[in-house]
């Protein structure tokens, strides 16, 4: 790996090269400040915001597009370019509504951030401000508000580059610049996937995802109703960032403490229901691939990848594990089973899912996730939004005792838990694949070669001279080329996991923001850690499991468990 020697800010530093200023400068504790820039898109250099001095420079250069070369000496603050900074602050906010105390982005807004760091108070520009078209997306999973807009493109770059849908783009030119959709539909008729990648992406506020908090506080206070949380595993990773916590941090006992002070009847987790999924679609690829039926097999646990390939390739559809995910299986067996063992009715109780995801809140109402017309999860609420509520309580996080799950759906394994990186369902599933082909237990359960954040991971399984060929893919942009062989008929795959967002759920469209992505690393690296010290570490392992075939599902992949825990797909191409 070759490197360069050069300084910043007085400060003689050695740097990876081809890396930009930005990443460098980020990487020695000097947050430079950045509008357009995200960790997994190409620099666009359009803000401006980012500008530094480079010696022998004749103008300020953008960090975020300028590659450290030998020897270079970078001012990163400067009364000219703190000038520069504050020029384009308040250019932004003449033309900026400025509703602060009800913006969803709220402390989280970078403009804001900005204007405070740089002492920007008063707007010294006036004129015409840009005209913007009133919302019309109230109804849709993800909202928009023109109004906040600041046009750094992140959004549309991100539907485009990372997911490869392109819902939304600039439309109009000049002055009437604003980002919209075709024939400004709203986003729920476009093939948006409700995925949030463009909502973690906007510095300002002005795409957000659909709050569900109101709603939940309202069932809590309703002594009618038993209210039960399931936590999905991502969120004991990443809660605690809400409240200063450092990001990587496990707070599951916190989370656990705070549910119950919210007024929960239980809490449990979404892990179990990862489990269950292990079961079922580990038994389902058994069976594809013994009789190489529809193969490759595609998991299903990511609705904005369900989505996905509904609306763009439904021909791939038979291909689709049937598994609802972890957290509709979950809901299917509290209110199905569960809920009778507690002495309740199925219709008195109101499962809640804290989830990483926006694309949850558009998977409770699909056609699939109701049985006998009782839906299976009545509400989803994002990590962030459970911050929101708890917050709203005025619970101190940070102080709170550590408490356990409650029983039965509270226990879990390591390959549950895994399901909140990429790369983590598979590994969880070919724990108990491997076993049940072997017949015989592992002598180690750590697939290594699916491991990492890379966006696509590739791997042979040798299973006793029989080879099971692995892709793991996260960002979808990234799987379009391996969907376009299998429809070519020139795949080699037999199983592959797809997850929309890069890195998989510990970086999902609900979690905290953020702006350095070793944020997601320190995820990441907590998740692993927390599997490698769990008593069970593979699905087929876990008791509860265990004894629900035993006392209810009978077998899987049984009659009862498809009806209980399979979902039927919808070709939805005619989507514009």
């Amino acid at each position: 790996m070759a490197t360069v020697n050069l300084t910043i800010d007085g400060n003689k530093v050695q740097a990876e090269a081809g890396k930009t200023i930005l990443q460098v400068s980020r990487e020695n504790g000097l947050n430079i400040p950045a509008f357009c820039n995200q960790p997994f898109l190409e620099p666009k250099a359009s803000c401006r915001m980012c500008v530094v001095e480079v010696k022998g420079a004749r103008s300020l250069v953008t960090a975020c597009s300028t590659p450290v070369g030998e020897g270079m000496e970078i001012k990163t603050h400067s009364d000219r370019v703190d000038t520069s900074r504050r020029v384009i602050l308040e250019l932004l906010l003449a033309n900026h509504a400025t509703y602060c105390p009800t913006c969803h982005a709220r402390e989280k807004c970078l403009l804001l951030k900005y204007s405070r760091r740089y002492g920007v108070e008063k707007v010294h520009y006036f004129g015409k401000k840009r005209e913007t078209e009133a919302c019309s997306d109230f109804d849709s999973i993800i909202e928009r508000d023109q109004a906040k807009c600041i046009l750094c493109g992140k959004c549309v770059e991100v539907c485009r580059q990372v997911i490869g849908v392109e819902a939304i783009d600039f439309k109009n030119r000049g002055f009437k610049t604003q980002i919209g959709t075709a024939f400004d539909k709203k986003l729920k008729d476009t093939r948006c996937i409700n995925c949030g990648q463009c909502v973690n992406g906007c510095p300002t506020g002005a795409i957000y995802v659909r709050s569900d908090v109101a709603a939940v506080q309202k069932e809590l206070r309703d002594p009618t109703r038993k209210v039960i949380f399931q936590t999905a595993p991502s969120i004991r990773a990443a809660i605690g960032e809400e409240f200063g916590i450092p990001a990587g941090t496990i707070t599951t006992g916190k989370m656990v403490t705070a549910l119950r002070r919210l007024g929960a009847h239980k809490v449990y987790q979404t892990d179990f229901g990862a489990d269950l999924t292990i079961m079922e679609e580990g038994h389902e690829f058994i069976r594809r691939f013994t009789a190489n039926d529809k193969i490759p097999m595609f998991t299903s646990c990511c609705p904005a990848w369900q989505k996905y390939i509904e609306e763009f390739y439904p021909d791939l559809l038979p291909n689709l594990s049937s598994c609802k995910s972890p957290h509709q299986m979950t809901g299917a067996v509290i209110k199905h089973h569960y809920a009778e063992k507690m002495g309740l009715t199925k219709e008195e109780v109101t499962v809640v899912s804290i989830m990483p995801c926006s694309a949850k809140k558009w998977e409770i109402t699909r056609p699939g996730c109701c049985t006998k017309e009782l839906a299976d999860v009545d509400y989803v609420l994002t990590t962030r939004e459970f911050a929101d509520i708890i917050k709203a309580q005025n619970i101190d996080f940070a102080k709170l005792p550590d408490e356990e799950f409650d029983s039965v759906v509270g226990q879990s394994t390591g390959a549950g838990e895994m399901f909140a990186v990429t790369g983590g369902v598979m590994e969880a599933a070919l724990r108990t694949v491997a076993v049940k082909v072997l017949k015989r237990p592992l002598e180690k359960v750590d697939f290594m070669a699916v491991r990492g954040m890379k966006r696509v991971k590739e791997a042979t399984i040798d299973l006793d001279g029989t080879k099971v060929n692995i892709l793991v893919v996260s960002g979808l942009a990234n799987a379009k080329p391996f969907l376009d062989d299998i429809r070519a008929g020139k795949s080699k795959y037999h199983f592959i996991e797809v997850m929309n967002c890069p890195a998989g759920c510990i970086n999902g469209g609900g979690m905290p923001f953020y702006e350095d992505f070793a944020v997601i690393q320190k995820r990441y690296d907590a998740i692993i850690g927390d599997d490698k010290g769990h008593p069970i570490r593979s699905s087929h392992e876990n008791p509860a499991i265990l004894e629900l075939y035993t006392d209810w599902l009978k077998e899987p992949n049984g009659e009862m468990a498809h009806h209980y825990l399979h979902t039927p797909y919808i070709d939805r191409s005619d989507v514009i």
